[in-house]
């Protein structure tokens, strides 16, 4: 049927509507039925012509059957008659027959009521063989079909009997008969086998299959054994060679796993045999089946099956009485002896069949899970199959099968199926990172792309702008600065989250976070929050909370705990994702190369500015990241990773509480965020030394000028003093000085421009170790310069020549440089002696080219006017000159203290939060009683020098150094009107 077209196909060829079914779409059947229903409806019509066209020819059809038979009856009755007329006649001319005789033909006639008897069972017999195979009944058609094979023993029909029966000749019938006898037996056995490797078929059914199967070919029970366990194999790989997709796949797999624990269970019922005493039979299942239908059938002492058969619908007949006791009482008869198998035999042959198939599994499970592509799909195959193994018609006795068959227990999950599961979760979690990593690239290339060609043809967009200028993004107001409930929602009121601030968008100004550093985190946040969504379904879940529903019940008797393989699972997510972070490093890390290589340009800088940033709020912005690495324990923050990858560091340094161990996920966890913090600090350092360089330039030139015109136009106005002096008469007299109060132009725009510089890239949110590298390179290329200069002018090749006035100025520029740029770097520092040498150096060089005597009257004065121009520019320079008071004199005593901030701020709640309030009073008092006068020169120093160390080159620059041993001095600020006006 296969070969005929849907359109051509006939009702005759249609036998197995299932067949059709296989062979023909929906569409094809649908054609078909049609088509039939149309050939219905026209045999009906057909029929109703009929009938009314031939009812007259119907009528007198009957009543001539009605006429024949009368005739044929009265016919009938005149034979009768003349039959008995005959014998009449015979016995009254022949004498009576002697007794012998008589009892000769009777016994001739039941001889032949006999043989036909058998023939009449052996026509019938091929019709009860068919019917029995409709109905699945094997064991009775091989009944059946052996009892056939003895009637055909009995009448002589087989081909090979050496005695020759005359029935043959006399009923040709036979001859076919015999010939289709002969077919049975394959066919039964083809059926018996199909039978085996059935998965949804009875216990009793596979033990008639294979009682079936060994009374024809007469095997053992071992045999028995190897084709059962053949068979099952063969379905096996019948399962394993379906390619399904989707949901199909759960279905085969759960499939593959029942079809292993229904072997096992039948294997049990039908060939287990307990040990004598009846005590290893497990209570609840049957065992020995096969044994027991054996000795029913077989058995000559008890009814067999064989009776019951001819016992049925041929035992009404008149025939049957007649048949021999050979016939009636017929038994099949094994050709082995059925001895019950051994229990170290059966576990032996069991254990090889499991072995062997292990193997073909592990191929066919790995090959169908490659078309799962998510973890959901593949948690919920290992649910299923939980489920399916949970259930309590497999879980209950499945213990003590896996006992008595294999003496040890069997767990199929872990054995079989637990590693293939979580090799194709590695291997799709490894997927989805490395296109993460990917996408994540390419994304980076572009924006880097990007903000290289707007910053070539100097058309900003709103985010490339931004990262050139974070000032300009600063200062831009917008809808999502603040929380849309912040104006009566506090912060403590909200919600344990866990970055929270990541939601405001003022809070990203803070930190200096672009919207292109906001939109790269997001994308790669929103990718790990679907894989983590993923993984979720393969990981317990966590604990409901009491408001949510509850999940389903979990079945009493668990087969396996599904989540046994959770840490390796997080193990696996943690690793690709350290990868995939990694990945993207290298190729920040590659571009960070190539800036180095060549960072000419601002629009190459911002694109360092945008990779720095990156790294630095990578484990900020990206909650999902934390928590792929962290997994479960992800709530559980450990002390540096609350705070920003600097503050971090610091803690980590000496901040972080000592004792606490960190787990190998919190390790990892602090490594990436050490490897993000490195890779940030290395293009905030390409950036800082490309920022010095830049602005090195002009100041260098400035510095060197070669003509008494350049060095006038960058001088600034002095200031004119006056002074008393006694002279050698002793009388007093008043003479003016002039006295530099300002740095040099050059001095000043160089610290301006590295103001704007730090402050366009948010100088507030930059790294502390990246704005002191800023500092100490401009300050060492100063240095350097100052050093050329003092030794050009030491070898007199300078021009024009160090005067006595330039000098002073020369000194006055970099005392102001040393206390602007490194009052930052000596923060940390327990007094000014750990400055840099060649500070010293130079200003004794300097010294060197001012008369000793006009030192020693410019000294105060210079120092004054130092520290006022100092506290004038602190605000303006605040960025750099940082949150020391620089030229507030320190107390020499150790245990005095030292007011850090000279605003406290409002112990007590007013309208006006952190207000700033005025010194206390008893603070104010000791202020008050040290006041001094801010143009006059600081202290001297504890110890009175020598005369002559007095006048010697660089008293100047030491008396500044001296100063901090001075006792403290008073606040620079009177704020009573302002606390005042706050009560």
């Amino acid at each position: 049927m296969a070969s005929v077209p849907a359109h051509s196909l006939r009702v005759s060829d249609i036998k197995d509507p299932n067949v059709l079914f296989e062979r023909y779409s929906t569409e094809e059947i649908r054609a078909v039925e049609r088509k039939i229903r149309g050939e219905i409806e026209q045999k009906k019509e057909e029929l109703r012509q009929m009938v009314g066209e031939r009812y007259r020819d119907l009528i007198d059809a009957a009543d001539t059957i009605g006429e024949m038979r009368q005739c044929s009856e009265s016919v009938v009755r005149s034979i009768q008659d003349m039959d008995r007329y005959c014998q009449q006649l015979k016995q009254a001319r022949n004498p009576p027959q002697s007794l012998s005789k008589l009892e000769d033909q009777k016994q001739s006639k039941e001889k032949f009521y006999s043989i036909a008897s058998q023939i009449k069972l052996l026509l019938e017999i091929p019709e009860r063989i068919w019917s029995a195979m409709e109905c699945s009944q094997y064991l009775q058609a091989t009944q059946l079909y052996l009892l056939c094979c003895h009637l055909h023993r009995q009448l002589h029909l087989d081909g090979g009997s050496p005695h020759y029966s005359p029935v043959l000749s006399r009923f040709p019938i036979l001859v076919r008969q015999v010939a289709a006898a002969g077919h049975f037996r394959s066919t039964i056995l083809l059926d018996s086998k199909s039978v085996l490797r059935g998965r949804a078929v009875s216990d009793q059914a596979i033990t008639e299959a294979l009682v079936s199967t060994m009374l024809l070919e007469g095997s053992s029970p071992r045999q028995a054994l190897a084709d059962f366990l053949l068979a099952r194999k063969a379905s096996i790989q019948q399962l394993l060679n379906q390619p399904q997709h989707g949901a199909g796949i759960k279905a085969q797999v759960c499939s593959l796993v029942e079809l292993l624990v229904t072997t096992l269970y039948q294997a049990y019922a039908v060939f287990y045999m307990p040990p004598e005493g009846g005590r290893g039979a497990e209570p609840g299942l049957s065992c020995g089946l096969l044994f027991t239908t054996l000795e029913n059938v077989t058995s000559t002492t008890t009814t067999s099956k064989g009776q019951k058969v001819l016992h049925g619908e041929g035992s009404a007949g008149s025939w049957f009485k007649y048949l021999p006791p050979s016939v009636t009482n017929f038994q099949p008869v094994l050709r082995m002896l059925a001895q019950p198998i051994q229990s170290d035999q059966l576990r032996d042959t069991l254990q090889q069949w499991i072995d062997t198939c292990k193997e073909d599994i592990r191929g066919g499970v790995s090959s169908l899970l490659v078309y799962v592509k998510s973890l959901k799909a593949l948690a919920a195959i290992r649910d299923a199959v939980w489920e399916l193994l949970s259930s309590e018609s497999i879980s209950l006795h499945w213990s003590a099968v896996c006992l008595r068959l294999l003496e040890k227990p069997l767990c199929l999950w872990d054995d079989l199926l637990q590693q293939l599961f979580l090799q194709r979760l590695q291997s799709i979690t490894q997927e989805g990172m490395e296109g993460i990593s990917s996408s994540s690239r390419q994304l980076l290339s572009s924006a880097l792309r990007d903000l290289e060609a707007r910053s070539q043809s100097g058309v900003f967009g709103r985010g490339a702008q931004y990262e050139s200028d974070v000032a300009a993004f600063l200062w831009m107001e917008s809808q999502g600065d603040l929380p849309s409930d912040a104006a009566w929602v506090s912060v403590s009121q909200r919600g344990p989250q866990l970055y929270p601030q990541v939601k405001s968008g003022l809070s990203m100004k803070t930190q200096a976070l672009t919207p292109c550093v906001q939109s790269f985190c997001s994308a790669l946040d929103s990718k790990l929050k679907v894989k983590l969504e993923d993984l979720q379904h393969y990981l317990p879940p966590e604990p409901a909370a009491k408001d949510q529903p509850e999940s389903a019940p979990a079945p009493a008797t668990p087969s396996f705990n599904r989540f046994t393989d959770s840490g390796a699972v997080e193990e696996a997510l943690r690793e690709h994702c350290l990868a995939c972070v990694r990945d993207i490093l290298s190729s920040v890390r590659s571009e960070l190369t190539g800036l180095q290589a060549d960072p000419a340009g601002s629009g190459r800088m911002s694109l360092a500015l945008f990779m720095a940033r990156l790294c630095q709020s990578l484990g900020e912005l990206c909650p999902s990241l934390r928590q792929c690495v962290l997994g479960q324990q992800g709530s559980a923050v450990d002390a540096a990773g609350r705070g920003t990858p600097w503050q971090g560091r610091k803690l980590g340094k000496g901040g972080a509480v000592k004792g606490v161990e960190l787990s190998p996920a919190q390790a990892k966890w602090a490594g990436l965020k050490e490897e993000l913090l490195a890779c940030s600090m290395e293009a905030y350092r390409i950036w800082s030394n490309a920022v010095s360089k830049a602005l090195l330039g002009s100041f260098t030139g400035s510095l060197h000028a070669g003509s008494a015109g350049s060095v006038l136009a960058t001088a600034t106005h002095w200031e004119e003093l006056e002074i008393q002096e006694e002279a050698e008469s002793g009388n007093t007299i008043m003479s003016k000085i002039h006295l530099p109060v300002q740095p040099s132009w050059y001095v000043q725009s160089l610290l301006f421009r590295l103001c704007l510089e730090v402050n366009r890239v948010g100088g507030h949110a930059l790294p502390k170790v990246t704005l002191l590298e800023l500092l100490r390179g401009c300050m060492d290329q100063v240095l350097t310069e100052y050093e050329k200069l003092t030794q050009c002018s030491e070898s007199k090749d300078t021009s024009p020549p160090i005067t006595q006035s330039r000098a002073l100025q020369l000194l006055f520029d970099l005392r102001f440089l040393s206390a602007t740029l490194g009052s930052r770097l000596e923060e940390g520092k327990s007094s000014r002696s750990q400055q840099d040498p060649r500070i010293q150096e130079i200003c004794d060089s300097l010294e060197g080219h001012i008369d000793p005597f006009d030192l020693d009257v410019f000294t105060p004065h210079l120092n004054s006017n130092l520290n006022r121009l100092t506290q004038r520019t602190s605000v303006l320079l605040g960025l750099l000159t940082g949150t020391e008071k620089q030229f507030a004199p320190r107390s020499s005593s150790v245990g005095s203290q030292e007011p850090y901030n000279i605003l406290p701020l409002a112990s007590s709640q007013i309208r006006f939060g952190l207000l700033p309030l005025s010194m206390t009073n008893s603070r104010k008092a000791k202020s008050t009683s040290r006041v001094t006068d801010i143009t006059k020169p600081l202290m001297a120093p504890l110890s009175t020098p020598a005369p002559e160390d007095t006048f010697r080159p660089g008293n100047l620059f030491r008396q500044l150094a001296n100063q901090d041993e001075e006792p403290t001095g008073p606040s620079l600020f009177k704020l009573g009107w302002l606390s005042g006006m706050a009560k």
